[in-house]
């Protein structure tokens, strides 16, 4: 199974944490594990080897060079990573058809061949979505949306590399950056919900991308959706936002399932 990660330094324990979680929960499965980034040392990928054994995954390092991406906005919680990922086809080796992109603030607690295995077609991602229909309405004037659909998180993205390969057009994205870099509020989910919506199949984010948020929704209440039926269901848990279960200040229940496998990663 083909693994994409973009990430800084900043990131590597929780990566760590990830990449256990990946493993132990797919037991089975080989894994090519691409990390895109610019500035990633031998002394990072030894420590991600140290904590977490190498026995059926193999790391890439691939360098990114972030002149191309001179016009994005970043911040401290948005660097220029998070944008690498846009532009996995472009960088990826050629004779990988398609990658499971993962954030490194995750948890895999059940077998992702299901969403690996899922036929894409022509589509470019699929990925889950957590906004509702009024908030949906408000990205689509946000983002000056041409085509009407979804409005995803990007934390899980199964992409279809070949498709990509074939028909993205990346001056297209650096466009929209130039013209919209003031409106960017979640950059990277805001450019490929914006430009790519009627290419996106949208997977099931009580399964492949669980958050806090959602747990604690309404609607998650009224379904009976609680911590035991997360345990007996969810595939990933995804602590996006900034309420991390490293930090001293978290609120919820889902940090149980990061505890799990951050035992001996300080």
């Amino acid at each position: 199974m083909n693994i994409l990660v973009t990430l800084n330094s900043g990131y590597i324990k929780p990566l760590c944490v990830m990449l256990r979680s990946l493993i132990s929960s797919n037991p089975q499965t080989d894994f090519d594990i691409y990390v895109m980034n610019k500035s990633l040392t031998k002394e990072d990928y030894d420590y991600v080897y140290e904590k977490v054994n190498p026995k059926n995954y193999v790391i890439h390092d691939i360098k990114i060079d972030d002149d191309m991406l001179s016009e994005a906005p970043i911040t401290d919680r948005y660097p220029f990573e998070m944008y690498y990922r846009i532009f996995a086809a472009k960088f990826l080796p050629d004779n990988i058809d398609k990658i499971l992109y993962l954030d490194p603030d995750l948890v895999v607690i059940k077998p992702l061949q299901d969403l690996y295995n899922l036929d894409l077609g022509d589509k470019f991602i699929a990925a889950a979505s957590h906004v509702g229909k009024s908030l949906q309405k408000i990205n689509e004037i946000r983002l000056q949306m041409d085509i009407k659909g979804p409005y995803i998180n990007s934390g899980v993205m199964l992409m279809n590399l070949k498709v990509l390969r074939e028909e993205q057009n990346y001056e297209e994205v650096f466009d929209y950056i130039k013209k919209n870099k003031l409106i960017l509020f979640l950059p990277d989910q805001d450019i490929i919900s914006a430009i790519y919506s009627d290419r996106i199949t949208i997977i099931d984010h009580y399964i492949y991308n669980m958050t806090e948020r959602l747990l604690l929704a309404p609607k998650s209440i009224a379904k009976n959706i609680n911590l035991k039926w997360v345990t007996d269901n969810s595939a990933v848990i995804h602590y996006c936002g900034r309420n991390k279960p490293w930090k001293e200040n978290y609120k919820g229940f889902l940090d149980v399932f990061y505890k799990q496998y951050s035992e001996g990663i300080d």
